[in-house]
C-alpha cells in the first residue's frame, strides 16, 4: 500500500497542519475590528518562519469578517517606480471590485430608432484607470483620488463590504530611489495614511524580512505609529510537536515517528516551520522505503537529511559569498549564540582567537554591509546584526570539522 507524504516543505506552501500562530491571528482580527484604521500590519521574520503561509490564512478570516482581500507579491520590478506601483495597486483592487456596479449608462442601439440599452458600469480595471488618468496632480494624488472613488462607490452598493485589506508579501523589495527621483515606498505610505485619515477602511498588511520595518521608518518616520509589528520566530515546543505528529495522525497513516525521532526533529529543525516540514518530509519517505523492504526498526541518519537540507536550502546562498566574507561568517558562527544578535566588536575580538586573518572594526563593517546587500545578514535598529536565514550558523559550522552522524529511530 502506498501512503502519500503529508509534509510540504515548499516555499510558501501551506502545511497539512498549521501549528501555533494563534496569537498572531487574534491580533489580525483586532485590526479588522477597528472602527477607524489607526494601525496597519507588518508581519516580519526570517526566511522559513511561515510568513507567507500565515498571511494566506488571514484571507479567509478577512472574507469571513465581511472585508475584501487584494494583494500580491511585491517584486522589485513591479515597485521600481511610482507608476508601476500605481498599476500594481489598481490591478489588485480591480480583481476584487470588478463585480460591483456603480453606474448605469444608456447606450443607443445601431440604426435610426430611439431604442437604447442600459449598460452597467463596474469597478473594473478600465474604470479605475480612467479615474486615475482624469485625477489631477502627482501619482500620490491620483492614487488617493482613485481609492477614495472606489470606497465611495463600494459604500453606495446594496451590500457594501466593511473595507479592503491590501496584503503584500515580500514587501522588503520596496525602496525609494532618490537618484532617479522615484519614491514608490513613500507614495504607498502617504496614500494609505491619507485615505485612512479620511475614513476609508483600507487596511495595509505587509510581510517581509526584518529589513522591512526599518525601511518603512526611514521612508516616513510616522510609520512607527502607523503599523502593528508582529515578529514571527520559531514555534514553541508544544507547537513543534504538533507540527510533527498531527499531519501523520490526520492522514490516517500507520507510519509513526518514535519519541526519539520526534526529539531529533525538534532539535535539528530549531522549531522553524520550514525545517520541520523539510526534515519530516525526508524522514517519512525513508521510513516508508525501509518498512516496504521489510525493516522492522527503520532509522534515518540525520546527516543524510542535513546534507540534503544544506544542498537545497543553504548552498545557493553560500556559493554567492566570497572567501573573506566566509571567514567573517565563520567567526560569527563560533560566537556563543550566533542565532541571536552580534556586534562588530564581538567579531573583531573572536577573530583574534580563530585560525583566520583578523578583522579590524572598519573592515568587518564593510563586509557586513556587503552581506546585508546580498541578504545574508541584516542590521537591526539598535546597531547590531543578525543572520537573515535561520540556522545559518549551524550550516557554516558544518563546512568545517564534521561531527559524527546521529541516528533517529
Amino acid at each position: 500500500m502506498e501512503f502519500r507524504n503529508p509534509f510540504r516543505p515548499g516555499a510558501g506552501h501551506t502545511p497539512p497542519y498549521l501549528a501555533g500562530r494563534k496569537e498572531e491571528r487574534r491580533e489580525f482580527l483586532k485590526l479588522l475590528n477597528q472602527d477607524i484604521i489607526l494601525s496597519n500590519l507588518v508581519l516580519t521574520g526570517l526566511r522559513g518562519v511561515g510568513k507567507t503561509v500565515l498571511l494566506d490564512t488571514f484571507k479567509p478570516l478577512t472574507v469571513q469578517e465581511g472585508w475584501l482581500w487584494v494583494g500580491a507579491d511585491l517584486s522589485e520590478s513591479t515597485t521600481v517606480d511610482e507608476g508601476r506601483l500605481a498599476t500594481r495597486i489598481l490591478t489588485d483592487v480591480a480583481l476584487a471590485t470588478s463585480n460591483f456596479v456603480y453606474n448605469q449608462q444608456e447606450v443607443r442601439r445601431p440604426g435610426f430608432g430611439r431604442q437604447a440599452d442600459l449598460v452597467e458600469v463596474t469597478l473594473n480595471y478600465p474604470t479605475l484607470r480612467a479615474v486615475y488618468r482624469q485625477a489631477g496632480g502627482l501619482v500620490t494624488d491620483r492614487l488617493k483620488a482613485t481609492l477614495m472613488f472606489v470606497w465611495r462607490a463600494l459604500r453606495a452598493s446594496p451590500r457594501p463590504p466593511r473595507g479592503i485589506v491590501f496584503a503584500y508579501d515580500e514587501a522588503q523589495n520596496m525602496a525609494d530611489h532618490a537618484r532617479k527621483e522615484e519614491y514608490p515606498l513613500s507614495v504607498m505610505l502617504d496614500v494609505f495614511q491619507s485615505i485612512q485619515r479620511q475614513g476609508a477602511p483600507f487596511l495595509l498588511a505587509l510581510t517581509g524580512l526584518p529589513t522591512l520595518f526599518p525601511k518603512l521608518v526611514e521612508a516616513r518616520t510616522y510609520s512607527e505609529r502607523m503599523f502593528r509589528v508582529l515578529f514571527l520566530n520559531r514555534l514553541d515546543p508544544p507547537d513543534v510537536r504538533e507540527a510533527i505528529v498531527k499531519p501523520i495522525q490526520e492522514h490516517g497513516c500507520p507510519i509513526t515517528f518514535t519519541e526519539e525521532s520526534i526529539r531529533q526533529i525538534e532539535k535539528h529543525s530549531g522549531g522553524y516551520p520550514y525545517f520541520i516540514q523539510f526534515i519530516c518530509h525526508e524522514a517519512f519517505d525513508v521510513f516508508v522505503s525501509q518498512i516496504t523492504t521489510g525493516s522492522s526498526n527503520p532509522s534515518v541518519p540525520i546527516e543524510v537529511i542535513t546534507a540534503k537540507l544544506d544542498s537545497d536550502f543553504f548552498a545557493g546562498r553560500w556559493s554567492r559569498v566570497t572567501d573573506r566574507q566566509r571567514d567573517l561568517l565563520h567567526v560569527v558562527s563560533r560566537l556563543d549564540d550566533p542565532e541571536s544578535e552580534f556586534s562588530v566588536q564581538e567579531i573583531v575580538e573572536l577573530s583574534r582567537e580563530l585560525p583566520v586573518k583578523g578583522f579590524s572594526p572598519s573592515h568587518a563593517s564593510q563586509i557586513l554591509a556587503a552581506l546585508i546587500n546580498s541578504g545574508v545578514v541584516f542590521r537591526n535598529r539598535h546597531g547590531k546584526y543578525s543572520f537573515a536565514v535561520p540556522l545559518l550558523g549551524d550550516f557554516i559550522r558544518r563546512q568545517y570539522p564534521v561531527e559524527e552522524p546521529e541516528l533517529f529511530d
